[in-house]
């Protein structure tokens, strides 16, 4: 694969906040990569802070996020070849007369010294946050971090296309 770095580590802010709570809600963070000079963004790192479920007697809560490189109807898991990072905290307490006990998955859990997490060939990627059974909206917000990148020809057609059909 042909591909050459064009920038240092940039570092991208993000966050976004359900409108009603337990409602699947996503945005679009455009990167402007430069498409005609096959331009793509290397993913280094990716920092999720989801806002912690509520903590309901007899409830089971979560709070979900994930981050992808195309546009999804539900929050993604890392089955899925364009999901970057998923993030999951839940309260398991059906049936307890407390909170119950609280869980957490994160994707960035499991990597330690690679080189990149992914290759973002489109112009955008996108942030989802939902919960479930909450009493009130969450949020997610987080840092994306890496560098633009050139790519030769055929390997940004197949960068392009294998993230365009992964959707």
């Amino acid at each position: 694969m042909a591909i050459k770095k064009t920038s240092d580590q940039i570092v991208i802010s993000f966050g976004v906040s359900e409108p009603a709570p337990n409602t699947f809600t996503q945005v679009e963070i455009a990167l402007q990569l430069d498409v005609l000079n096959n331009e793509v963004f290397v993913v280094q790192a990716i920092d999720l802070d989801t806002q912690a479920p509520d903590a309901i007697a007899a409830t089971n809560t979560s709070s979900r996020s994930s981050l992808t490189t195309t546009t999804q109807t539900a929050i993604g898991s890392l089955s899925s070849s364009n999901v970057l990072a998923a993030q999951i905290l839940s309260i398991r307490a059906a049936g307890m007369v407390d909170a119950g006990v609280g869980f957490q998955r994160d994707s960035s859990d499991a990597f330690s010294n690679v080189e990149q997490l992914g290759i973002i060939a489109t112009n955008n990627f996108f942030i989802q946050v939902e919960g479930n059974g909450n009493l009130g909206g969450k949020t997610v917000t987080g840092k994306l971090y890496g560098y633009r990148a050139r790519a030769d020809a055929s390997t940004y057609a197949g960068l392009v296309q294998s993230e365009v059909l992964s959707a």
